[in-house]
């Protein structure tokens, strides 16, 4: 199939565009600024904020099927973080708006987009599936915001009904170029005892190793499934057990124990109520409709594979 894969350099999109390349699909890939290091079929450059500019690189490019695996997460120097969540959340809301309407003007039969497991409102549980609510009125203004994208994005992205949508809310990503990778921002922190264990610790995430992240949007691409799908490991793992259990892993200190307040202090409130009060995300529903299950099944085999 004619494939267009929208952030092909991206965390998933590293690992996804020669995915699909092996699968045989005849990939396009859609990047800001042209690359020539992507082993694509063919690459179009445009920005999904220039509606006009990205209509032409998506009908230039034909696709069936088009994948959308675009954030803005990337700091820009000098970046605030709200800066950083911000533009974000405008490429989440706006963006994917554009090109889900470049898409169906193309002719694509099929839109495949990213989402997150752990936006869920933390009700009920502990392991919450794809009917629970969004958390779009949490008491924090940029994990609000942040939400609030999101649930945009779905809703645009499954509104589009005549091109066989699916959305895949992937959970927490690990392992290369990621945030839990021993060399990314999360892994350093761990590494220097930088990242306390904040109050009881009991707050659950749901993992996910990025290969089998991008194994998950592979499947999508030529599955007949619609609708909304957890894409997360079978282990969904309390804070008091993956941190001190990575800590142990990088040979790092074992983490301070805080309260809470003094973690939403150093941490910000969405670093405190991951390790508190968030659920986790049940894969039931991907393993039984979409046949897709994780080749890591617990965070901690993935994190070896990467440490040592």
């Amino acid at each position: 199939m004619r494939v267009l894969l929208a952030g092909a350099t991206g965390v998933i999109g590293r690992e996804l565009l020669p995915l699909l390349r092996r699968e045989k699909h005849h990939v396009t890939a859609l990047v800001r600024r042209p690359d020539s290091d992507l082993e694509a079929d063919a690459v179009v450059a445009a920005d999904l904020l220039d509606a006009p500019g990205l209509t032409a690189a998506v009908a230039a490019a034909k696709p069936e099927v088009v994948v959308h695996q675009v954030t803005a997460l990337r700091p820009v120097s000098g970046d605030t973080r709200w800066e950083v969540f911000e533009r974000t959340a405008h490429v989440r809301r706006v963006g994917t708006a554009n090109l889900v309407d470049a898409a169906r003007k193309a002719g694509a039969r099929r839109i495949v987009a990213q989402s997150i497991a752990f936006a869920t409102t933390p009700e009920g549980g502990p392991l919450l599936d794809e009917n629970a609510p969004l958390y779009v009125d949490a008491p924090d203004a940029m994990w609000s915001m942040t939400v609030r994208a999101v649930a945009d994005l779905e809703a645009t992205v499954l509104g589009a009904e005549d091109i066989a949508p699916i959305v895949l809310r992937y959970g927490s990503l690990y392992g290369q170029y990621t945030q839990y990778d021993a060399s990314g921002a999360i892994g350093q922190a761990v590494r220097l005892g930088r990242l306390p264990l904040v109050g009881d610790g009991c707050g659950l995430t749901s993992f996910v190793q990025v290969r089998d992240a991008a194994l998950a949007a592979a499947l999508a691409v030529g599955h007949t499934a619609s609708g909304v799908f957890n894409i997360v490991d079978n282990e969904p793992t309390p804070a008091h057990s993956w941190l001190p259990g990575y800590a142990e892993l990088l040979g790092a200190p074992e983490p301070k124990r805080i309260p809470l307040e003094l973690g939403e202090r150093l941490l910000g409130w969405y670093g405190a109520y991951q390790q508190t009060g968030q659920r986790g995300a049940d894969n039931a529903k991907a393993r039984a409709e979409l046949g897709w299950r994780p080749t890591v099944s617990c965070w901690r085999d993935g994190v070896c594979e990467v440490v040592r």
